[in-house]
């Protein structure tokens, strides 16, 4: 029986899939209020909406806080299936989330461990916990297959 974390995770998979449909990194992130309920999910739109700053993160973030009608998501977890990079980690900072499950490790560009961390540098006024390499091989799966199919 799955926990879970592999339960939300594997949903966030299923957002990165859909990534595909239009030509987008396939990453997923889902955001988990604090009674266990899905407040939003999101797939990487940086190609659709030729926006850089259009992240599966941010995304998911600006519609939980829509439905929750705040910014502070204290009490929230985000599910995302690549490590955060150094502009999601610093939003789900301001963000207050209170923990952040990751995928794969991203050694190019993650701030939750790899390049840098963040999420848990002490100057900072909030530090989420953080959980990495939850079903990060089905995660990075995704991502070399995406990459394959692009160098052929």
């Amino acid at each position: 029986m799955p926990t879970d974390d592999e339960r939300w995770m594997a949903r966030a998979l299923d957002e990165a899939r859909a990534c595909l449909t239009h030509g987008d990194v396939p990453i997923g992130a889902i955001v988990v209020g604090s009674g266990g309920e899905e407040l939003a999910a999101a797939g990487n739109e940086r190609e659709l909406r030729q926006d850089p700053t259009a992240h599966a993160e941010v995304l998911a973030l600006r519609g939980a806080a829509e439905r929750g009608g705040s910014w502070h998501l204290d009490g929230c977890t985000l599910y995302v299936t690549l490590e955060p990079c150094a502009m999601c980690a610093g939003a789900l900072v301001l963000a207050r989330m209170d923990r952040v499950v990751f995928g794969a490790p991203d050694p190019k560009a993650g701030f939750a461990g790899s390049l840098g961390n963040l999420l848990a540098d002490e100057r900072l006024n909030h530090r989420p916990s953080v959980t990495g390499g939850m079903l990060a091989d089905p995660c990075g799966e995704v991502l070399k297959a995406f990459f394959r199919e692009r160098r052929t």
